[in-house]
């Protein structure tokens, strides 16, 4: 009854979500932050006075967005905890000032990044060659090589949960492949810098995309934005979901140069022509427009990080030096399963993985600085 395909699917399994009593909820990487004010405030304003147009189909290309993204990059550079806020004004880091006006050419939007992902996997990856990522990252990568017939050809990590970037730059000539990771990596925490990205794009194939997924760049890491002036075969994938406080909004979206743009564009025209409801583009064009907010709260996840990290360290955990809004963490002869369930009995969900090579580890993601001190005193108790 089944079509043989169905075999191959093997559906991502997100962080869990009981209803049995009141948690906090720091398992699923999300912001601890509301969405700006001024996201509430245009949301009422097109509900109240444009009510008529959740009757017609919403802008099936989302300019009105594209160029908002494409101004918020310009601001800053792509990494939100970086820059800078004078007098309302935001602009970038030095180190992370993109060598060129990011256009709204350059911007694809879909409903949440996990979309995007799946448009860029069936525009760019085929079923005859060996996608290279690496062995543990996004657990949605091997969802849909299983859903669209890609071969898999996971690269394991070094020692210390960095990535083998010689390797998967080797596999990927001896195999004539494309490649994906994210930068920072999940669950490990850890980033490359820009440099070193360059260097994998300077020795990759060049006529096979090369895609980075920065869902958690904006809290420390480097964007490889800057990188697409010399790499026209580079595809950088970005949510809402985290610095932008917009989990529930479901906005994703890729730069690239226009003609890869393009390409995903017409796989989104092949599948549903309408991703982004009217509402979802007015919130996230709203948050595009205050950037100023979320700059600020990307700086206080960043600050609740390191004295969480310091409290860790102190107290025994391994932890690695985290450039996205969560930790990566065990302790040495602590059971990661039964510290699991201890913690969740006391009200407080965090993310273990059953995968082997990680099974003992926990992924905390950060909270605001009370949800953490609560956090603290239980974990304090194993």
């Amino acid at each position: 009854m089944l079509a043989n395909r169905m075999n191959n699917l093997k559906p991502y399994v997100p962080g869990e979500q009981p209803k049995d009593r009141e948690y906090i909820k720091i398992n699923a990487n999300e912001n601890p932050y509301p969405p700006s004010p001024k996201v509430k405030e245009a949301v009422v304003d097109f509900v109240e006075n444009n009510l008529e147009k959740l009757g017609l189909y919403p802008d099936p290309d989302s300019l009105g967005l594209h160029a908002a993204i494409a101004d918020m990059i310009n601001k800053t550079g792509g990494v939100l905890s970086r820059a800078r806020v004078e007098n309302g004004e935001v602009t970038p880091d030095p180190k992370d000032k993109i060598p060129f006006t990011v256009t709204p050419d350059m911007i694809y939007t879909g409903n949440g990044s996990d979309e995007v992902l799946s448009f860029v996997f069936y525009a760019f990856f085929d079923s005859d060659k060996k996608l290279i990522c690496p062995e543990h990252s996004y657990s949605f990568y091997p969802v849909y090589c299983g859903f669209y017939d890609i071969p898999r050809l996971p690269v394991e990590l070094n020692d210390d949960w960095t990535l083998k970037t010689d390797k998967m730059v080797q596999l990927a000539n001896e195999n004539h492949s494309s490649t994906i990771f994210a930068n920072p990596n999940a669950p490990t925490s850890l980033g490359l810098t820009r440099e070193q990205v360059r260097e994998m794009l300077e020795k990759a194939p060049k006529d096979q995309v090369f895609v980075v997924d920065e869902a958690y760049v904006d809290f420390g890491g480097e964007s490889s934005i800057p990188l697409l002036k010399d790499f026209k075969n580079l595809v950088v994938v970005r949510t809402f979901s985290k610095s932008l406080c917009g989990a529930g909004m479901r906005s994703g979206y890729i730069v690239a140069n226009p003609e890869l743009i393009n390409a995903v564009t017409t796989v989104k025209n092949s599948l549903n022509h309408f991703p982004m409801d009217a509402v979802t583009q007015v919130a996230s064009t709203a948050a595009c427009n205050d950037v100023a907010y979320y700059v600020e709260c990307a700086k206080k996840v960043c600050q609740t990080r390191e004295d969480f990290i310091s409290f860790l360290k102190k107290n025994g955990y391994q932890v690695n030096d985290s450039k996205t809004n969560f930790v990566f963490l065990k302790k040495n002869g602590l059971d990661g399963k039964k510290a699991y369930e201890f913690i969740k009995e006391n009200g407080i969900l965090v993310r273990r993985f059953d995968t082997p090579g990680i099974e003992e580890y926990l992924r905390i993601t950060i909270g605001t600085q009370e949800q953490m001190d609560k956090l603290k005193e239980i974990m304090e108790k194993l």
